[in-house]
């Protein structure tokens, strides 16, 4: 379908709760209060080097986040705080990625009835929708005993151990559930590597049981713990940790 018609699909369906999505800024440009900084004297002691590098990158005209000189690890964390301060414009983005959320999951086992006309489907799509319900009746069977079952080898923790871990740290540290992601990899790297945490992180996130929220304010933290976070193409990288 075309792109427009796919994306009032996408803003419709996350509307009503059955999907969420992250989108990609594309394109950016300068604002006239971006502008007007650039010019003024106060600009060296306002904003931070990596900052005042983007500004002027986009002086000349629109362009893409990769042309802006900026580290690609925390490049989205810097388009996000100008773009708060309206030093920047967002002029284009895309929505990257979709998936089903639980209530998504469950319009379709229990809810949902077409009203096509068609006289065939694919097999491909049967497949998917019989195990998308063989997941949630075995899901169903399961609580409340089991919250999340994938389990790791070799003794790494599943994931719902490290739900645990999350509420633990939230608690010791006392960061009022908004655990930033680099206390969790002190903690569970190893025994995990790092991709093998942001997997877990992902599926907690999509069975709802956790929210993965970007950095904005980027001067609050050191390189090194904003490198702990998870890159993303817009909002800044993953780095707070809400648990449900």
């Amino acid at each position: 379908m075309k792109v427009s018609e796919r994306d009032e699909i996408c803003y419709r369906l996350c509307d009503q709760g059955l999907v969420k999505f992250t989108k990609e800024v594309t394109k950016i440009n300068i604002s006239p209060q971006g502008k007007l900084l650039l010019d003024s004297k106060k600009v060296v002691s306002s904003i931070t080097e990596e900052e005042l590098k983007l500004l002027k990158a986009t002086v000349k005209g629109a362009i893409p986040p990769s042309e802006t000189g900026i580290n690609s690890t925390y490049r989205q964390a810097v388009i996000a705080d100008l773009a708060d301060q309206g030093l920047i414009e967002v002029v284009a983005q895309k929505i990257k990625e979709v998936w089903l959320t639980e209530k998504g999951k469950q319009f379709l086992c229990q809810g949902y009835s077409s009203r096509s006309t068609a006289k065939e489907i694919s097999l491909k799509m049967l497949s998917d929708y019989l195990q998308l319900m063989r997941t949630n009746i075995c899901s169903d069977y399961s609580k409340p005993d089991q919250k999340i079952t994938s389990k790791m080898s070799n003794g790494k923790p599943t994931d719902s151990e490290i739900l645990a871990v999350i509420r633990g740290l939230d608690h010791n540290l006392g960061t009022d559930n908004y655990l930033p992601i680099f206390h969790l990899r002190e903690k569970l790297q190893p025994p995990l590597s790092r991709t093998e945490l942001d997997q877990a992180l992902y599926r907690l996130e999509r069975s709802d049981q956790i929210e993965l929220s970007s950095l904005q304010e980027v001067r609050a933290y050191t390189p090194e713990q904003i490198e702990a976070g998870i890159p993303q193409d817009i909002g800044g990288c993953l780095f707070f940790i809400i648990s449900y």
